[in-house]
């Protein structure tokens, strides 16, 4: 077993900023929602892993900025170390209130007539926020998810989101990219090794899974971590190792 040890400072500033973070922010929300999900709290730094309620969670989008972009659809599958509730999972298309690329179109498949009767995020943002209360999220590449949501809610509710999230892919970067590539490897064409999400699955000989729908990829990203942690740490290991 590789037991990897982060920055020692940069984990120690982390691990005692959420639950302090979630406190504040409880106090300072101005929106019932976002109020209530501030006051569920955060796990504290020193949970072990195996007793983290861990929630899934991918997005669709129609372009990569969350500035110029909106969210096309919605994945969540909740899970624990020892058990995926795929029962419990949920599924949104939305309409993203901005125009479909076909360049989306094609990585997605969410078309104009799949939007046209679809929800704004608006009207299951309070399913969605109960859905995320309590949990640790956990998504395959933090770049999208989060700044999209903060995005979202910013433009519908004046007030963005926060919370700690364990992103897979910089799991996987911990132990694929953490020496670049000798100039010798790059001479003879050796390419850093792919941290996407079905590479990094078939490392741990996980099923195929066809990409891009977001209810895939989340419940792609739950086996991900599980693998991960079954593989990497240990099952004691507090989650301020791998949360963000």
């Amino acid at each position: 077993m590789l037991h990897l040890i982060p920055d020692q400072n940069r984990r120690k500033k982390v691990s005692t900023e959420w639950p302090e973070r979630f406190q504040q922010l409880a106090e300072q929300a101005q929106h019932p929602l976002l109020k209530d999900f501030y006051s569920e709290g955060c796990v504290a730094p020193d949970t072990a892993l195996d007793q983290v309620p861990f929630v899934a969670m991918d997005f669709e989008t129609t372009g990569l900025n969350p500035q110029k972009n909106g969210i096309v659809s919605i994945g969540l599958v909740p899970f624990t170390l020892q058990r995926i509730y795929c029962g419990q999972s949920r599924h949104w298309i939305l309409d993203p209130g901005k125009p479909l690329r076909a360049e989306s179109v094609v990585i997605h498949g969410i078309t104009h007539s799949d939007i046209d009767e679809a929800p704004d995020l608006s009207k299951v943002l309070p399913q969605l926020l109960q859905a995320l209360k309590g949990r640790i999220v956990v998504v395959h590449h933090r770049g999208i998810e989060q700044p999209f949501l903060n995005a979202a809610l910013k433009a519908r509710l004046g007030e963005g989101l926060m919370f700690p999230v364990v992103d897979t892919m910089e799991l996987e970067a911990r132990l694929h990219r953490h020496h670049p590539l000798s100039w010798i490897a790059r001479l003879i064409g050796r390419k850093p090794v792919s941290i996407r999400l079905a590479d990094s699955r078939t490392r741990y000989n996980l099923p195929f899974y066809t990409p891009h729908h977001a209810l895939t990829d989340a419940l792609a990203s739950a086996e991900l971590l599980q693998a991960q942690v079954a593989d990497r740490f240990k099952a004691s290991d507090p989650i301020s190792l791998i949360w963000h």
